[in-house]
């Protein structure tokens, strides 16, 4: 994994903040200078803060578990969308689903309903129900499709999710914090980094900003996922390896000892 360089950010428009009038002073530390009216972010302060997210979301990743990506403004849906099907990861880009990590159980029943109806489709069952009943049953399964298509194999709690904007996701960053599931996310002068556990101090509007922040993040994940592959294969062949060189035991054939009588009978005198 290679974080992006200065000048690679600066080009990406990284470095674009609010107006000032808008900002949360909390993100002070993050903010290099004022410019007509303009927060301007403290590049180096992106890279250090980018580094330590995308190991933190490597080790995730090398522990087999799942990162959730949540995107729902229009300019970072599709490159979400993209990055987060590169590493074969769960994403929202449609409305969040109040609940869905503090009910998750009953997301998870949504999820299995679109599964039932593509049984029936396959099995024949749609074809025996009334022309309306179909169409109310596939209009059913798009909408589903459209909300939970892309967390169909989401079968528990994510181990951490990714935000691009802490303010807009703000009911997904609460939930999360709830249930202590690590959040990562990228964080505009306008917002609170407080609420996040690992902030991205970078512009959150602009889709080359999110992509590159975004191609790090998941260049490292995809880097974890390939050190776990790795390590499997490896502690499979030291497995084979030892049971190869484990000795067979070998069974040892006592000899026969002499009974009592016999051996406290004296030989006899010639």
């Amino acid at each position: 994994m290679q974080t992006p360089s200065f000048e690679q950010l600066l080009e990406a428009t990284c470095h674009f903040g609010h107006l000032k009038r808008k900002w949360n002073p909390a993100m002070a530390p993050y903010i290099f200078m004022e410019r007509n009216g303009i927060h301007i972010i403290d590049l180096y302060k992106t890279q250090a803060k980018l580094e330590v997210a995308a190991n933190a979301l490597k080790e995730i990743a090398k522990s087999g578990k799942k990162v959730l990506f949540v995107a729902t403004k229009k300019q970072a849906k599709q490159v979400v969308a993209d990055r987060a099907n590169s590493v074969g990861m769960p994403f929202v880009i449609e409305r969040w689903p109040g609940g869905m990590l503090t009910n998750f159980a009953t997301i998870r029943k949504a999820v299995k309903k679109m599964a039932a109806i593509d049984k029936m489709a396959k099995d024949g069952t749609l074809d025996n129900m009334s022309k309306r009943e179909k169409l109310q049953i596939s209009r059913q399964r798009a909408k589903l499709e459209k909300n939970l298509g892309s967390i169909a194999d989401l079968n528990r709690l994510p181990s951490a999710i990714f935000v691009i904007d802490v303010m807009k996701e703000h009911i997904a960053v609460a939930e999360a914090n709830r249930l202590g599931i690590p959040v990562f996310g990228i964080v505009d002068t306008n917002s609170d980094p407080n609420v996040v556990d690992f902030a991205i101090p970078a512009n959150d509007d602009a889709s080359k900003s999110i992509d590159i922040i975004l191609a790090t993040v998941c260049e490292a994940i995809n880097e974890g996922i390939n050190e776990r592959k790795v390590e499997k294969i490896d502690n499979k062949d030291e497995e084979e390896a030892v049971a190869e060189e484990k000795p067979r035991r070998q069974r040892i054939r006592r000899k026969a000892e002499p009974k009592a009588e016999e051996a406290n009978e004296a030989p006899a005198a010639e």
